[in-house]
């Protein structure tokens, strides 16, 4: 499909080839078969920027291989507020671990020579896309799209940070973001886009509006189409994703350049911008696909690399109640387990939006590891594993199960269809956590794309454990909860007990969460590490590193 376009844009007079995109935000997540990494709230719970930087080449190796030279990721803004429906593709509330995972930027496009400019390495990397400038992460109550109440000062101190190191990096392009900015639309804020981002900043690559990001400069969207392309323009957007009315776009366009509303020299440093890039990549010398790269796509060592992403991002939340034993590592070598929940055998639960298609959806969606397959792979040939996906309250008494993994969690969505003013698993899960944990010793694998209210029934858990949005290599989650390999990932945001809470972030006054930022037990300390984390003067502090 690529090189039919690519045909024809180098069959026109001057012979330009164009630049071809995709949202590849958790791997080349929209081609059936390629390897899902885990959403980068998983990333951050893993505080590993070099393997970020690794997932970033695999990425781009993967992107390639389908004829994609230019990814929409990644992603850098700085979630306050989970009931975002975008919050798992921040790696955290926390601006300084959003600053060291653009280190994925690296792995895109390679190991930029110099600061500031946009740089591709080779054929096997790919242009990578800051997103979503500026400030999306913080709107009011989280909601998509909405607007963002701060002063200039803490826009740069908590959002803004992380693009300065995207463009010291060499990032090639940045995406403005549908929000605003005190009431202010980004799509058409010359001051933040022209003034702050190219001047200040001294981004040299080109900037890009969201999916029909200009219409909605006005409510209701396309209400004054001429406008929206007028002010967008002028703002500084240098590209525009029109996928539908193109035809009124190119035609608009050309009206307010021809009258003058729109300057030559501001069409030219668009498209200075643009070949800028195109240039850097090396479409004029290749603009076509290198068929050789196409066996990368899913490729065994890119599994592995996903699986050990999923290992380390897993954090231990519980492991034993009040006077027991801990559960975890949980034995290989027992005769009879039950496996139940919605979550643990759905490849599509288990990797959530932009997975596939837009929304992402539940089902076999794609190749992949689910929980379930990767626990009957690690235990022994002798241990019967039974799967319920939905057992009621009678199915675990009486069976002589050694111990019960539970696998719930939110099913997928994204952008403003995952905004959420409860963040509330579905009610089937808190039911199979009910039914089983009531009668068997539980392990619960929660599945979501952030914190979600779980405090009332924590009391029945076991243990409990944040898997996030692992994507397809469930292989991983079993590698640790039978012990081969040890938690490490610790907490990218903060878990509240309520939603009354919120907004509510590390550092905040009268901080009080269920688990707090940076927490994340082991299974070489006991449950007593609980006691190494006290909240005094509204700041966490750390007794023994290894907590």
């Amino acid at each position: 499909m690529i090189d039919k376009l690519q045909h024809a844009a180098t069959s026109t007079r001057l012979g330009i080839p164009i630049i071809y995109g995709i949202d590849a935000v958790h791997g080349n997540n929209n081609v059936y078969g390629a390897t899902i990494f885990p959403h980068n709230i998983g990333l951050g719970a893993t505080r590993d920027p070099l393997l970020a930087r690794r997932i970033g080449a695999a990425t781009a190796l993967e992107a390639r291989g389908t004829g994609i030279p230019y990814v929409f990721a990644p992603c850098i803004a700085v979630c306050r507020d989970p009931r975002w429906g975008r919050c798992y593709e921040s790696y955290s509330e926390d601006t300084q671990l959003v600053r060291s995972m653009t280190e994925i930027i690296t792995g895109l496009q390679g190991q930029a020579p110099t600061t500031n400019t946009p740089f591709v390495e080779s054929g096997s990397r790919v242009a990578a896309c800051a997103k979503h400038f500026v400030g999306d992460g913080g709107t009011v109550n989280g909601v998509d799209e909405s607007n963002t109440v701060i002063n200039y000062k803490k826009l740069v101190e908590i959002h803004m940070v992380p693009y300065v190191d995207a463009i010291a990096k060499g990032v090639s392009t940045v995406m403005i973001s549908y929000s605003s900015w005190n009431g202010h639309k980004m799509h058409n804020n010359h001051y933040l886009i022209t003034q702050i981002l190219k001047s200040r900043l001294g981004f040299k690559g080109f900037t890009i509006s969201d999916w029909e990001g200009i219409d909605r400069v006005t409510c209701p969207w396309h209400r004054n189409y001429t406008y929206s392309v007028l002010s967008s323009v002028n703002a500084g957007i240098d590209m525009v994703m029109v996928p539908f009315q193109y035809a009124s776009f190119i035609n608009t366009l050309t009206s307010l350049v021809t009258d003058g509303s729109i300057s030559m020299e501001r069409v030219d440093d668009a498209v200075r911008r643009i070949l800028r890039v195109k240039f850097t990549l090396g479409l004029f010398e290749q603009p076509f696909s290198n068929r050789s790269l196409t066996s990368s796509v899913g490729q065994s060592d890119h599994r592995e690399l996903a699986r050990e992403a999923v290992r380390k991002s897993l954090v231990l939340l519980k492991n034993g109640q009040t006077g027991n034993a801990e559960l975890l590592p949980l034995s290989k070598n027992v005769p009879r387990i039950l496996v139940a929940g919605s979550h643990a055998n759905d490849i599509g639960n288990q990797c959530g939006g932009w997975t596939i298609s837009w929304q992402g959806a539940a089902g076999n969606t794609t190749p992949g590891t689910t929980i379930l397959q990767a626990i009957s792979n690690t235990v022994a040939t002798t241990t019967q594993v039974d799967f319920q996906e939905a057992p009621d309250a009678n199915y675990a008494k009486g069976k002589n199960f050694s111990y019960a993994i539970v696998v719930v969690g939110e099913t997928p969505y994204t952008e403003y269809e995952g905004d959420s003013t409860t963040l509330t698993i579905p009610s089937e899960g808190i039911q199979t956590i009910q039914n089983v944990c009531s009668s068997v010793q539980c392990l619960v694998i929660l599945i979501s794309g952030r914190p979600v209210i779980i405090e009332p029934y924590l009391p029945v858990m076991d243990a409990l454990v944040a898997a996030w949005l692992p994507g397809t290599e469930g292989q991983g989650i079993a590698d640790v909860i039978f012990g081969d390999q040890d938690f490490v990932g610790k907490l990218p945001r903060t878990w509240m007990r309520t939603v009354a809470q919120l907004p509510l972030n590390v550092g905040d006054p009268a901080y009080d969460p269920l688990f707090p930022y940076g927490f994340g037990l082991s299974m070489n300390i006991s449950t007593t590490a609980l006691k190494n984390y006290v909240v005094k003067k509204q700041v966490v502090v750390f007794f023994e590193s290894s907590a």
